[in-house]
């Protein structure tokens, strides 16, 4: 179980010898530590390194010096090989695409269940109550191809809750919806947050999650 993720002086390499601009950082070559059951919002302007951010702290790239260390209760580190980044992937850290990264040619559902399927997290009836409750009750075996952007961004939300987590990662979730739609992707975290106990990370660059934030950084 993760418990904390700590950024030690993280810097990506494209920002080594020349930080982007806007100013200071609170994350860039700072020392942060990200705790299990708390919740954080990361705010960024463009180009300060929002989506490297994700990308390093779920473990898919690693183009940056510093650590990003992933701690259990007893402090060691754990999730140092590419196949334990896989299961971590898959049992600890949920993560929500900018891009959404659906499969094109399938429908809602089956977008969704592709990964409940891996994970054995709900069954396709609690998939489709949950995309149900988010609006899409008229688009649920339409291709993903031929949704907007707004209903895919809730069909990546849904698909991100389809497994077990400790921490839950969101890169900007909202950005093509609507306050009624943010507020009921909102509870629906809050649920699983308390449930699990997890951890909540979320993006933004100016449309904010409506939140219970413990701590607002400015990367």
């Amino acid at each position: 179980m993760i418990e904390t993720i700590r950024f030690n002086s993280v810097i990506p390499n494209v920002f080594v010898g020349s930080l982007p601009e806007g100013g200071p950082s609170d994350v860039w070559q700072q020392v942060l530590n990200f705790h299990r059951g708390k919740s954080y919002l990361i705010e960024a302007a463009s180009g300060r390194g929002k989506s490297s951010f994700c990308t390093f702290l779920c473990g898919l790239r690693s183009d940056y010096q510093g650590e990003i260390a992933l701690l259990d209760a007893q402090g060691h580190a754990i999730g140092k090989t590419k196949d334990e980044g896989c299961i971590l992937r898959r049992q600890s850290l949920a993560m929500m695409f900018q891009d959404h990264r659906l499969f094109p040619e399938l429908t809602a559902v089956e977008n969704v269940m592709l990964k409940s399927l891996l994970t054995n997290f709900y069954t396709e009836e609690q998939v489709r109550q949950m995309l149900i409750k988010l609006g899409l009750q008229n688009r649920l075996d339409t291709p993903c191809a031929r949704l907007s952007l707004g209903q895919q961004q809730r069909v990546a939300f849904v698909r991100t809750l389809a497994q077990p987590a400790d921490f839950f990662l969101l890169d900007e979730p909202i950005s093509h919806l609507d306050m009624a739609n943010a507020e009921i992707m909102s509870a629906m975290l809050k649920e699983r947050q308390q449930k699990d106990g997890a951890g909540v990370i979320v993006t933004s660059i100016g449309n904010r999650l409506p939140y219970e934030y413990d701590n607002i950084i400015k990367l």
